[in-house]
């Protein structure tokens, strides 16, 4: 969603695609009115920092290079170090940052800033961890180092169970990963998680949302999102939440450009999850919701915090409050399986008296999966109205149809 916007504003957009980036090359929402056919060139990473800068700078045809900009998670790596490279604003690697979308560095950094930190071990074969499961007591998070949507993360309940899946995400590749990256195990945190987004600029920090998951256990994945609420800046837990995110992004030596940070909030205080140095992911369907609620977004703000020094020094330090309208963002979750013959569950929804707007993720033709993790919703949609009583009534319908499965037409079972 970053190229409309920079299009928008006169800007001619390159995309980079990183050797990492896999299946999501081809995850372009519909909302990205004008894109892959109006990008100036599309590129592919090279094996060297310096053979990548040389495709960048040919495919500019001579134009000046303004921004690199991440545009996914896939592509933290790669940007921080090509940014740097090239003299643009960026994020440094300095320091031990080459990678600081590795999770252990982030929960090491933050451990070293002196705030709560995860209890948590690292490695690429069992041995290296294997005495975590000793002393930690279970359940324990397993997770890839490196992902993004819940991709790979697993409760374990037992040894057996966790050392299963610790060989299963050392043996393939995840959809936000590279091949052969370590896998973490960590204490299971309980609370409730939060996600704060911010824009940087020369290490000024600015809060754009403070959201709230409702993340549920669904068809044997522990973290489905159902969907995501905002929360008042004003409140007492935003204010922890915003300035405890603030101090993890200094630990990492974040600077500039977007973030998008969970949090989760336990019984004694705010703990990180993980930070995403690029912006909230979804497609962009929350784009819509954050507009109608702060008159901005996280995305048009991230090209200010590159673009426009003057815009940047206008956005407000947190949200305002109150909001300027109530919603929420409710994702579609898929609790059957067969070929969809009909996606009449995406009308219904468009016809709800508080819709905004629908990111339709399956279509007619396509095996239907039921949904573990954020890679497997079928739609995302924004729900925006006065009345608390209409949100409520529409997502209800929502739910039911999730339940009885009429929001696509299956074959009929054979007898």
């Amino acid at each position: 969603m970053l190229a409309p916007e920079l299009a928008k504003r006169g800007f001619s957009v390159i995309a980079l695609w990183t050797q990492e980036c896999g299946e999501n090359r081809g995850h372009l929402p519909k909302a990205a009115v004008g894109f892959p056919e109006n990008f100036l060139a599309e590129v592919e990473e090279q094996h060297t920092l310096e053979g990548t800068a040389d495709v960048l700078r040919k495919a500019t045809g001579g134009a000046e290079l303004a921004a690199v900009i991440c545009g996914g998670e896939t592509g933290v790596k790669v940007c921080d170090a090509l940014s740097e490279h090239l003299g643009l604003r960026g994020n440094s690697t300095a320091n031990g940052m080459e990678n600081r979308r590795d999770k252990r560095v982030q929960q090491d950094a933050v451990k070293a800033a002196g705030l709560r930190s995860v209890r948590s071990a690292c490695g690429t074969v069992w041995d290296d961890v294997v005495a975590f499961t000793e002393t930690e007591e279970f359940p324990i998070i397993i997770k890839p180092v490196e992902s993004a949507g819940s991709d790979g993360v697993k409760l374990c309940h037992t040894v057996e169970e966790a050392r299963a899946h610790f060989e299963l995400l050392m043996s393939s590749q995840r959809k936000c990963g590279a091949q052969g990256a370590a896998v973490l195990l960590q204490e299971f945190l309980r609370g409730t998680e939060y996600i704060v987004d911010h824009v940087s600029r020369d290490g000024v920090h600015k809060c754009t949302l403070v959201w709230v998951y409702d993340r549920r256990p669904a068809n044997g994945g522990d973290f489905v999102c159902f969907g995501q609420k905002c929360v008042l800046a004003d409140t007492e837990v935003a204010q922890e939440l915003i300035a405890y995110t603030r101090g993890c992004l200094d630990s990492l030596r974040v600077t500039d450009g977007a973030t998008h940070t969970e949090v989760m909030m336990t019984p004694t205080g705010p703990c990180l999850v993980e930070v995403n140095s690029r912006c909230h992911g979804a497609a962009g369907a929350w784009m819509p919701l954050a507009h109608a609620l702060t008159g901005y977004t996280q995305v048009d703000a991230c090209v200010d915090a590159f673009l426009n020094a003057n815009a940047f020094e206008r956005l407000p330090d947190v949200p305002p409050s109150p909001f300027m309208a109530a919603g929420q963002v409710t994702m579609l979750i898929s609790f059957h399986e067969g070929r969809v013959e009909a996606t009449p569950g995406y009308d219904v929804v468009r016809s709800l008296r508080s819709f905004v707007s629908l990111e339709e993720n399956v279509h007619k033709g396509d095996q239907l999966e039921k949904t573990v993790d954020l890679f497997g919703v079928t739609g995302m949609c924004v729900l925006v109205h006065a009345d608390a009583d209409v949100l409520a009534a529409d997502i209800k319908t929502i739910r039911q149809m999730e339940t009885d499965g009429s929001l696509f037409v299956l074959p009929s079972p054979v007898a």
